[in-house]
């Protein structure tokens, strides 16, 4: 779980509120009709603007923000240079047993092509149309979010010219005025909050996984690469360190 983006969640949400409640309370914070128009709306308007298929995976695409699937990046190093160890000893059909058991995907897939014996521009070429359409499909969910926050906006800015219109429809009945004015003003902070806490930030963070994640598989592709090449192992590992900040290069033959 990435505490910094659950940590920054729950810390935005406490003082909003913790400053509601030491004012006038929570309570005319909550207006109904508010809600309808900014959530509903632009939750509807999403659904326009995409396919059925890709809102399905809403849900999906908030916990991976929350919780995504991580790589340690030394851990992976030290695995392909223990492969690439290994098949310059044995050959590289001595992969075979290791990739069965590999339980990451694209490295399983682009090892399985090299024991196979495919040459390595169409390993890699395969390998990187993988890794684009990846990026593609993430960069639509990532979409989804920067999306919502503009028509959460939108919907917030229409909201208020409800609530006004229904104001200086009423202005003879000044019973009528709060509520509407209510409207108005709350529509706006909703459709804030929505585009600044939930769909700017997590459309933000959804890029930096999808890099972070782009980042792990060219390392496997060049490590495919050089253990197909026949590449000492100690090069394999100043190649894969080279992706790494100056920081958290480690080197297992030092």
């Amino acid at each position: 779980m990435d505490l910094g983006t659950v940590i920054g969640l729950v810390l935005i949400l406490a003082l909003l509120f913790g400053a509601m409640a030491m004012g006038v309370g929570i309570g005319p914070y909550i207006d109904i009709p508010s809600v309808l128009i900014v959530f509903g709306g632009s939750i509807g308007a999403l659904m326009i603007s995409f396919t059925p298929a890709q809102m399905k995976q809403f849900v999906k695409i908030f916990m991976i923000a929350i919780k995504p699937p991580q790589e340690d990046k030394q851990e992976l190093i030290k695995k392909l240079v223990d492969f690439s160890t290994k098949a310059r000893k044995d050959g590289i059909l001595a992969l075979e047993g290791d990739v069965n058991n590999e339980t990451n995907e694209f490295l399983k897939k682009g090892l399985s092509m090299a024991i196979d014996g495919n040459e390595p521009d169409m390993i890699r070429e395969l390998l990187e149309i993988e890794m684009e359409q990846t990026s593609e499909r993430h960069a639509t969910h990532g979409s989804i979010f920067s999306q919502w926050a503009g028509l959460a906006g939108a919907m917030g800015m229409i909201g208020t010219l409800i609530g006004l219109v229904a104001m200086l429809l009423n202005m003879s009945d000044p019973s009528a005025i709060g509520p509407s004015m209510a409207v108005a003003l709350l529509t706006t902070m909703y459709g804030a909050m929505i585009g600044n806490i939930f769909g700017g930030p997590i459309a933000n963070i959804l890029g930096i996984r999808d890099k972070d994640e782009t980042l792990v598989k060219t390392m496997i592709i060049e490590g495919i690469m050089s253990i197909q090449a026949g590449d000492a192992p100690r090069v394999l590992e100043q190649k894969l360190l080279s992706f790494l900040p100056p920081s958290e290069r480690v080197s297992q033959f030092e």
